[in-house]
């Protein structure tokens, strides 16, 4: 099956790759020489516009953004749209909002363009062990291009599906990247206990990997704490600052909208807006408060 990739970084070229592996015929644009470059040594046909991407691939045509989520994806459509015909269909991979997702669906629609959005989870491991993916949009759309999703997953008949109508395959993923929010705030935590605990020295990389067989922690995220404490077990060079891609924000969002308790979720975002405060105004205002009301001292910086 021939796919056109947009968007040729380290996760659209790792698709790509992917895919040729599983026999598909892959071209692909990006904006920016190097990444064509890149795609080009491991085989895919990189072009040097979307509308020579357009041409090289034969109707109906389906074209995977995979860039990142916000007016750039709309940018990228609205450019799509004049160079594409009634029967092609568009795949958003990124960490779209589902709510853009089901107004571009219906954009796309009313010139007969088929829509799915993905929700695409493995980063930089997918090229290797597969993609998990959450499709949403039309089924009979989906069924067309299952052999892309089977051939891009761990094996071609787990790890993806169509969850619903468009959108839902990006709602399902901002549902899953909060879960994950969750999960690694919790390894963090754990593991600062342990390596507060001075008196016994333990060896985190040691307890990481005694946990990984056979305990009811054991998980790929658990996997990667025991490669970073192997690697790094002071963590030296990391700075104690946390980014967030959005879509732990959008999952507590809904979760108000829909009147669903996520504590944990909602805790591990804040924490990680915590991390990026090295002079919180409101711890500062607290120290302040206990020395007003009760004569407690505070330290001076």
């Amino acid at each position: 099956m021939d796919l056109g990739m947009i968007g040729l970084g380290r996760m659209g070229a790792n698709m790509g790759e992917r895919l040729l592996r599983g026999g598909h015929r892959v071209a692909g644009y990006d904006p920016g020489d190097a990444a064509r470059a890149a795609a080009a040594a491991r085989g895919i046909e990189a072009t040097q516009s979307l509308a020579t991407l357009v041409e090289a691939l034969p109707a109906p045509r389906t074209l995977w953004l995979m860039v990142p989520a916000g007016p750039i994806v709309d940018d990228t459509i609205a450019a799509l749209q004049p160079l594409l015909a009634a029967g092609d269909a568009v795949i958003d991979g990124g960490n779209s909002f589902y709510r853009d997702s089901q107004r571009r669906a219906v954009q796309l629609a009313g010139d007969g363009v088929g829509w799915l959005d993905v929700g695409t989870s493995g980063g930089i491991w997918g090229l290797e062990e597969g993609y998990s993916l959450t499709i949403g949009g039309d089924a009979a759309l989906a069924q067309r291009l299952a052999p892309l999703f089977a051939a891009l997953a761990p094996a071609p008949e787990r790890g993806w599906g169509r969850v619903g109508p468009a959108g839902a395959g990006h709602f399902a993923k901002m549902v899953h990247n909060g879960i994950e929010y969750g999960l690694m705030q919790a390894f963090a935590e754990g593991f600062a206990i342990l390596q507060r605990k001075q008196e016994f020295g333990l060896d985190l990389a040691q307890v990481a990997d005694i946990w990984r067989d056979g305990s009811v922690v054991r998980s790929w995220l658990l996997d990667l704490c025991a490669q970073s404490l192997h690697g790094n077990p002071g963590l030296e060079g990391i700075a104690a600052y946390v980014a967030d891609s959005g879509e732990g924000r959008w999952t507590v969002a809904e979760a108000i909208d829909l009147d669903v308790a996520a504590p944990v979720i909602t805790q591990a975002l804040i924490e990680r807006l915590r991390s990026r405060d090295d002079d919180a105004f409101a711890d500062r205002l607290l120290a302040a408060l206990r020395e007003a009301f009760g004569g407690h001292g505070f330290k001076r910086g």
